[in-house]
């Protein structure tokens, strides 16, 4: 059905077909498929011109003439992938798999991205990938548009080019944020650490989708006996893309030095106690801090042999019930106009 809307769509665009025929083009079209096609729903003249921009809006990734034989490999359409595509020349196999990505998702999500991305082709695709690979409705797809995921994901400052198998760490890096959207625990107050914790479990269905793809909850303050003393990782998960615990505390202040090497010592635990030889890959760390100096943070990263990643949280914006001053009442409007004179 898809593949067909596209190709009416592009019929629309590349015959010329309202220049030709004028602007009741569209009317007349999509009475003269409704009476050739009684039992069909969906000739609609407003549905007749999404087809038109369903071609608009992906063309220039469905008909690339193949030039070299430059490859994508596997790698996930991620926001910087996409940013290649411009100047990339694919071959057969790569625009192929953009169109089955494209002719995979649901018509109705298709028509929330042309209302929202009609000029913006690489976000429409990535939340198209983002779509099949979460198996995402169209709520929680718009949702995640609402909070802009394209411009947070896989932004997280790391070290897993350093620390990680190259095959791993490309999409270690892409399951990152920055910032995490906590808007979800509907905090608004003054909180601790702890609040914040047992608000993000206590939502932790909202918690999982804003990790990302193939996270599993593992425990919070997960104990770890280390000689004869105790720690407790702030939160444990383990990631089944990735086949690793992933290590997450989070902090409620800004970050500094000491947070990475306690971070570190958490994940290298790990590896020591949890890990499996021939299951299990090497943990990875995230902290998810308030604040943080991205200088701090690089020279920290720089400083550990472990792989981790950190990142700031937001949580839901607070806005003042009543701004006084800033935006005039109707009565005011009217007493200005009445004061001024028409010359």
């Amino acid at each position: 059905m898809l593949r067909f809307y596209y190709s009416l769509g592009k019929d629309i665009v590349t015959k010329k077909a309202e220049s030709k025929w004028g602007s009741g083009f569209m009317k007349n079209l999509s009475m003269d498929l409704k009476t050739q096609n009684p039992d069909a729903t969906c000739f609609s003249q407003t549905n007749l011109l999404y087809m038109k921009n369903f071609y608009l809006l992906y063309q220039s990734y469905l008909e690339i003439t193949p030039q070299v034989e430059e490859q994508l490999g596997n790698k996930a359409i991620t926001p910087q992938v996409v940013e290649q595509l411009d100047n990339l020349k694919f071959t057969q196999q790569v625009v192929e798999r953009i169109a089955g990505d494209i002719f995979s998702v649901p018509w109705g999500h298709h028509r929330f991205l042309i209302d929202k991305f009609q000029n913006q082709p690489k976000k429409a695709l990535f939340f198209v990938h983002q779509t099949i690979l979460n198996g995402w409705s169209r709520d929680t797809m718009l949702n995640f548009i609402g909070t802009d995921l394209y411009e947070r994901q896989g932004k997280a400052l790391t070290n897993f080019k350093e620390t990680l198998p190259e095959e791993t760490s490309e999409l270690a890096q892409e399951l990152t944020k920055d910032p995490y959207n906590f808007a979800f625990t509907e905090i608004t107050t003054k909180h601790n650490e702890r609040k914040l914790k047992d608000a993000l479990l206590d939502n932790i269905t909202q918690f999982l989708l804003e990790l990302g793809t193939g996270f599993a909850y593992v425990g919070k303050e997960y104990r770890l006996q280390i000689g004869e003393k105790e720690k407790f990782i702030d939160l444990l998960f383990y990631n089944l893309n990735l086949s690793c615990y992933v290590v997450v505390e989070v902090k409620i202040g800004e970050f500094d030095f000491t947070d990475v090497g306690q971070l570190g010592g958490y994940v290298v635990s790990c590896n020591h106690i949890l890990r499996k030889e021939g299951r299990d890959n090497p943990t990875i760390g995230l902290l998810v801090c308030k604040q943080k100096d991205n200088l701090v943070a690089q020279y920290s990263l720089e400083s550990s042999s472990q792989p981790l990643g950190i990142s700031e949280f937001e949580l839901a914006k607070i806005y003042p019930g009543k701004v006084e001053g800033t935006i005039p009442t109707i009565e005011e409007i009217e007493h200005g106009l009445t004061d001024k004179q028409i010359v």
